[in-house]
């Protein structure tokens, strides 16, 4: 009876036949992915066979080693998947092959009890993938409990035949009549290499026949994660780490655990020793092998671990993780969110010990994977009190590397910020001018060499109360740090009225190419430097957004100049004698040469080399 007057009801109407080729040929990309629903299928019947048996021994009395038989016949061209696992009585072929996305595994789980073995298929559609490379498949089978075989027929346009098959022995025989252009799947070596890749670790052994007697195992069928950690040797584990990971060096960190409660899921996890050569692939794509009991279903899952944590490699298996429907897309992000943050809190929960339990090769770590884990500082706000203690500094005040509480404990009484600066490599940025105020005074500087510095400095802003300064940015409050007197050093600086007149002279001639010109503190050896006003962009940032198209031009600088260094005093007093046409040059070659002191061009290499060439000859008087 309708609920509301004049309401018709209707039932869905499919056509079978495009419905069955929708769910054959669209829902994956790989056809080679039909092999290992096939093997998973055979691998389900094994199980729930195993399972029966525990309180029917007379199942499998006839026939107790369960396996999985993969046979070719190039005649035929016909490629069998068999096992002898539980087979199909009469109404099991018709309901469960003969109604898409209807799943014997997920029936026979929900009636069974606890202790029920975990199956793989969920959603009855990995069978009809035999169809992306058959005209015709057949299914062959017996149920264990049954003595009446059958054979199921299809050819995949909406219609199956049904035959009794007095012959068939225990278990299921699928048998796929190739189409025209599949005969890459007649070939043992291409099965093989399938299976390696997708079921390799499927606890039931998996026989390839290749006719002619030639019989073999290709799968290794046991998970060395899933075994006691007890019982796996450091060599088992260096071997599995180069095969999978596809590595030659040997792992420095090996986690092998087992999570059990409201989600459970295995691992083994590498860190290598040496960096891969795609460590900074802009990809960044994670090296995690994901697996759903035992059987592979995808090396580029983006959700696994973080990016920052792309130097990890190993498997993670998932006793429960829901899939979606062709096995592609996982379904389920919660799940794997709930995963990923157990496998970030393991991962650095490691690299804490080792940093305190072995500094020396910590040190090692950082130096190849320290860029990447910083990372993590500018994606992740919420791993931020993790990662920090674990990252390591070059400084001005040491050879070696130091934490930041390092930094902060040796800090100067009167210091109140963490100075850094940036540069493109150690040595570059080690001999920048604007350093040289802050080694006379004794203040160490963080040296910061990886892009990603200029990421997460601003990002971070702070540590342990301590405001983190660029010094080469704004202005410097260094006249609060009293330098050391050098014995018989003498100033050079001229008169203030001098000095006050040069600056306002530069900012004149200086004006298209500076945003200021002012007096510094920071230096004590060179003339003068550049830095970045505040509120603008530093400039090592500016020239990395700069290379990447992210800004179309320069900005414009501070000029700062050291009021006690002799030329400053020489062009003061020239300024003071009215040489103002001769200085103009000067100017500008006093700009250029702190543009050389930070790494960069000349803005008009041609006009700098003119104007050298016309100090150098009235130098030489020539």
């Amino acid at each position: 009876m309708n609920d509301v007057a004049g309401e018709e009801r209707f039932e869905f109407q499919a056509e079978v036949g495009r419905l069955l080729d929708i769910v054959a040929r669209s829902l994956y990309s790989d056809k080679s992915v039909f092999l290992r629903e096939l093997v998973s299928n055979a691998a389900d019947a094994c199980d729930k066979l195993r399972y029966l048996a525990l309180t029917n021994p007379g199942l499998i009395a006839d026939d107790p080693e369960f396996r999985i038989r993969i046979a070719t016949d190039k005649t035929a061209r016909t490629l069998t998947v068999a096992d002898n696992g539980i087979g199909m009585a009469r109404a099991e072929l018709i309901e469960n092959l003969g109604t898409i996305a209807r799943s014997g595994t997920a029936a026979f789980a929900a009636d069974a009890k606890d202790g029920a073995p975990a199956l793989i298929g969920q959603f009855g559609v990995g069978f009809y993938a035999a169809f992306m490379v058959a005209e015709r498949v057949e299914v062959v089978t017996r149920r264990a409990d049954d003595e009446s075989g059958f054979r199921w027929s299809s050819v995949g346009k909406g219609e199956f035949t049904l035959t009794p098959e007095p012959a068939a022995a225990r278990g299921t025989s699928v048998i796929l009549h190739l189409a025209e252009g599949e005969d890459e799947y007649l070939d043992p070596a291409r099965l093989k290499a399938i299976v390696e890749k997708y079921s390799n670790h499927i606890g039931v052994p998996i026989e390839l026949d290749a006719g002619e007697g030639a019989k073999s195992t290709i799968n290794a069928a046991s998970a060395l994660w899933l075994r006691p950690r007890e019982g796996v040797a450091p060599e088992e584990y260096a071997e599995f780490y180069r095969h999978h990971g596809h590595a030659f060096d040997a792992p420095w960190i090996t986690m092998h655990f087992r999570t059990e409660g409201m989600l459970s899921y295995a691992g083994l996890l590498f860190i290598p020793t040496a960096r891969p050569f795609d460590l900074f692939n802009p990809e960044r794509r994670q090296c995690v092998k994901l697996y759903v009991r035992r059987v592979f279903v995808t090396d580029d899952c983006e959700i696994l671990l973080p990016p920052w944590l792309r130097f990890v490699r190993g498997i993670v298996d998932s006793e429960d993780l829901p899939l979606n429907i062709s096995r592609e897309m996982l379904q389920s992000n919660l799940v794997l969110a709930k995963i990923r943050s157990g496998l970030v809190k393991r991962v650095l929960g490691e690299l804490t010990k080792k940093a305190k339990d072995a500094p020396e090769e910590y040190a090692q770590f950082w130096d190849a994977f320290g860029a990447v884990l910083k990372e993590g500082l500018y994606e992740e706000p919420a791993e931020r009190d993790r990662i920090l203690p674990l990252t390591r500094y070059r400084t001005t005040a040491t050879d070696g590397l130091v934490t930041l509480d390092d930094y902060v404990a040796r800090m100067k009484d009167s210091q109140d910020a963490i100075y850094y600066i940036t540069g493109d490599n150690l040595e570059a940025a080690s001999r920048s001018p604007q350093l040289e105020g802050f080694r006379a005074r004794g203040v160490e500087v963080l040296l910061l060499t990886d892009g990603v510095d200029e990421f997460w400095l601003p990002a971070i802003g702070s540590y342990a109360q301590k405001p983190f300064r660029s010094v080469t940015k704004g202005s410097t409050d260094l006249d609060r740090i009293a330098a050391p007197e050098k014995p018989g050093a003498k100033s050079s600086q001229p008169e203030a009225g001098a000095l006050d007149a040069l600056v306002a002279w530069l900012r004149l001639t200086l004006d298209k190419s500076v945003k200021d010109v002012r007096t510094t503190g920071r230096l004590t050896d060179s003339p003068a430097c550049l830095v970045a006003a505040d509120g603008d962009l530093d400039m090592r940032l500016e020239r990395i957004l700069r290379a990447h198209k992210q800004l179309e031009s320069e900005s414009k600088r501070v000029l700062e100049i050291n009021p006690d260094h002799a030329l400053i005093a020489a062009l003061a007093g020239a300024l003071k004698n009215g040489e103002k046409a001769a200085l103009d040059d000067a100017a500008f070659l006093l700009l250029d040469q702190a543009r050389l002191a930070q790494g960069e061009e000349p803005a008009d290499p041609a006009a700098f080399a003119k104007r050298m060439t016309a100090v150098m000859v009235k130098a030489l008087g020539a």
